[in-house]
This record gives C-alpha cells, sequence and structure tokens, in this order.
C-alpha cells in the first residue's frame, strides 16, 4: 500500500493558555492523521507552553518548541525548519479547524497536482459565523489561466479588495514551493506578515487550486476587536520595508501582470485602513465630499471606522453626533459606544460616513439606509482610484517609487 503523504501543520502560539486547547483538539481529531504538529511557543507568560506539553504527551504527532518571544514571523520560522512533511499547513493557535480540513486539502492537491490549494475560512465573532471566500472564481488555474490569475491575486479591482485572501492558515502548500520564501522572510515585517510569504509564493506556483471550504474557524478575539491607533511615521516605516521587501521578494516579476501596481495598491489600501484615510499631519480623507467641521453619523465598526473614530477625535475635524452598526451589541461588550443603525432616523447630521473597506458590504450598507430614508446625497463611501496610488505613496509614506 503506498503511504499516505506528511502534512506538517505549523501552529505559533504565544499567550493563548483560553483558545489553544480547543486548537490542537481540533487538529490531533483531523480525518486525515498522517500528520506532523509542530508547535511553537514564542516566550508565553501565561499557560500556553504547560498546555501544549500536556497535548505532546498524549499524542506523539505533536512537536512542541520553547523559544524567546520572537514574534510570527520568528516563530514560523522556527517550526519551518523543524518540519519534514510533504505539504506545509498553518494553524494560528486562537483558531481552530473542522474534522475533514485536510482530508479536504489534500484531496483537491492530489487530484490536481496542485501546488497550493487555496480555500475561505469562516469568521467567528462571540455568536456570529459568516462563512468567506476568495473574490477570484473557484476553479483549477493553470498554463494562460494562471495569467488572469495573477492579474488580480493582490488587488481584484476594487481598491480594497483582494482577489487571494492574505492568509497562510487557509492553504495548503507543497513545501519545495514554500520553505524558502518562509525562511527568508525579513523579521522586520510586522504588517502583512502572511502576504509577504503568499503571493510570491503563489506566482511560483504552476498549478493552484481554489476550492469553497470554509471549515478553517478564524477566531475574531475579542481583545483583536479593539484597534490601536499608531503613530503615522510608524506605521509608514512598517509598511515601506513591506513594501521594499515585497518589490524584491517579486523581482523582475514586478513589471508582469500588473504586479507592482497591485503591491502599491495593497500597501496604501492597508494604511488608509490602519489611519482612517488620514495620513500624517496633513489631511486626506478618501470621500466624495469635504467634511470639515460637519456634523456625522460613523457607521461601521471594524478597522476602519474605528479609526476613523480616532483620527477625528484627535484632529477634531469634524463633529460626531453617532457611531452606529449592525453589530453594535458586539462593539459594546468590547466597551465601544456604538448604537444600533435603527437610531439614524432619529439624529441630525449633515454626512453619514460608511467606515467600511469591502465594497460589496460598503454598498449593502449604503442600500440599508437608503431603505431608512436616507438621502443618496448624505451618504459618502471611500472613493480611492488608482490614480491616487502613487501619488499618496509619495507625499505621505516618505517612500520614493
Amino acid at each position: 500500500m503506498k503511504k499516505k503523504p506528511l502534512i506538517s501543520v505549523l501552529v505559533p502560539v504565544y499567550n493563548i493558555d483560553r483558545y489553544i486547547g480547543l486548537c490542537l483538539e481540533s487538529i490531533v481529531n483531523q480525518t486525515y492523521n498522517n500528520l506532523e504538529i509542530i508547535v511553537v511557543d514564542d516566550g508565553s507568560t501565561d499557560r500556553s507552553g504547560d498546555i501544549c506539553d500536556l497535548y505532546a504527551r498524549k499524542d506523539c504527532r505533536i512537536k512542541v518548541i520553547h523559544k524567546e518571544n520572537g514574534g510570527l514571523v520568528s516563530a514560523r520560522k522556527t517550526a519551518m525548519s523543524m518540519a519534514t512533511g510533504d505539504y506545509i499547513g498553518y494553524v494560528d493557535g486562537d483558531d481552530w479547524i473542522g474534522e475533514g480540513f485536510y482530508s479536504a486539502l489534500l484531496s483537491s492537491m492530489q487530484q490536481t497536482d496542485s501546488d497550493v490549494v487555496i480555500a475561505g475560512f469562516t469568521r467567528v465573532l462571540f455568536d456570529k459565523k459568516v462563512r468567506l471566500l476568495n473574490t477570484i472564481e473557484t476553479g483549477v488555474y493553470q498554463g494562460k489561466k494562471l495569467e488572469t490569475f495573477y492579474s488580480s491575486m493582490i488587488s481584484n479591482n476594487s481598491f480594497f479588495q483582494h482577489g487571494i485572501t492574505t492568509y497562510l492558515w487557509n492553504k495548503l502548500f507543497k513545501k519545495e514551493i514554500i520553505k524558502e520564501n518562509q525562511l527568508s522572510l525579513d523579521e522586520r515585517i510586522t504588517i502583512g506578515e502572511d502576504g509577504a510569504v503568499v503571493y510570491p509564493v503563489l506566482l511560483k506556483a504552476k498549478t493552484i487550486s481554489i476550492i469553497d471550504n470554509c471549515a478553517y474557524h478564524y477566531r475574531q478575539r475579542e481583545d483583536s476587536m479593539l484597534k490601536k491607533t499608531n503613530d503615522y511615521s510608524d506605521e509608514a516605516k512598517k509598511l515601506a520595508v513591506l513594501y521594499e521587501y515585497l518589490q524584491k521578494a517579486f523581482g523582475d516579476n514586478c513589471k508582469k501582470h500588473n504586479i507592482l501596481m497591485q503591491i502599491q495598491k495593497y500597501v496604501l489600501s492597508t494604511y488608509i485602513i490602519r489611519s482612517g484615510g488620514i495620513l500624517k499631519e496633513s489631511i486626506f480623507l478618501p470621500f466624495t465630499k469635504d467634511i470639515k467641521n460637519k456634523k456625522i453619523v460613523v457607521c461601521g465598526a471594524g478597522t476602519f471606522g474605528q479609526q476613523l473614530i480616532k483620527r477625528f477625535e484627535e484632529k477634531k475635524y469634524c463633529k460626531i453626533v453617532s457611531w452606529i452598526d449592525d453589530d453594535y451589541w458586539e462593539y459594546r461588550r468590547c466597551c465601544l459606544d456604538v448604537n444600533p443603525i435603527t437610531t439614524i432616523t432619529e439624529l441630525s447630521y449633515d454626512y453619514v460616513i460608511i467606515g467600511m473597506i469591502d465594497s460589496f458590504s460598503s454598498q449593502n450598507m449604503k442600500n440599508i439606509l437608503i431603505d431608512f430614508g436616507i438621502s443618496p446625497s448624505k451618504i459618502l463611501t471611500l472613493n480611492v482610484s488608482d490614480k491616487d496610488v502613487s501619488v499618496f505613496l509619495n507625499k505621505y509614506l516618505d517612500y520614493n517609487l
């Protein structure tokens, strides 16, 4: 009987003793059992390391490495250096996977002889679950079809939308195609760590499969819902490192498939999201109308919505009348002063800003507001065109393109 291929599952762990047990349970109980589970305890100060050791004593497939804290990139490099499998998978220590996850990915890999299999995922926020897929259609991509794939894998037409999700953990890779990229990743990268590996690896692939499996469960933790507001210059420096690394990783391929522009859009969109659209000491608001000194309702309490609120309060650029969101209750549980969307009818304001980055979600919310009787002329959404990209990267990120 032909020996089943070995999948090395890399699990970085840092201070997640509330979650790591469920994560490891989900991996050891996979229907595909020829796994090598490499757990890297990256200097945890809670019980995470002890829990990992307990699981290793119960299951010989688990190898635990304890190291000083060095960050996510360092932890994944350590795990990769230990991997002996034919294939590489990733699971973050606060997430979990359905029982058939790796069986499904490996089956697709073997049937199509793919170098990479790309799945969707399920985002879990408290009791709410949302299935999310890549925007590039499911199917097998090889030969000429890869030309279309590469032209939209980083940025899929919409400015803030990826063709393929940046994440490492909802994918399965042949080891020979990813090992070098993971081990050589610049440890200064602290924004976009996954994308810096995923996208250059995809360009090396001869066959790629996209499937609609959403058995990877990404836990949106309560603490991760609260977004920090960092100094403009610090954010710019971090993104400059990412931009420089991606250019180097793609090399001459930057000239193909519109990849350089895709990278630039990726970096700028990340900066806008994390800065609330306000860059440095100047004001750049990616909306169609000036809102200075206007009465504003912010709709959306995700990353971009939170950054908008914080930057507006810092700059005193406009008057925030209210902050609303469909999932207001979840955000209130995080001590954010967010109200139901239904309260919009009781408010007096000049504009409603939709603080969402995904064009589909933004348009859907705009339709909801219109159904509440809000005039379309009072609803502002993100408005960044391709021609803005180089201008703003040059001007605000202090990076010469």
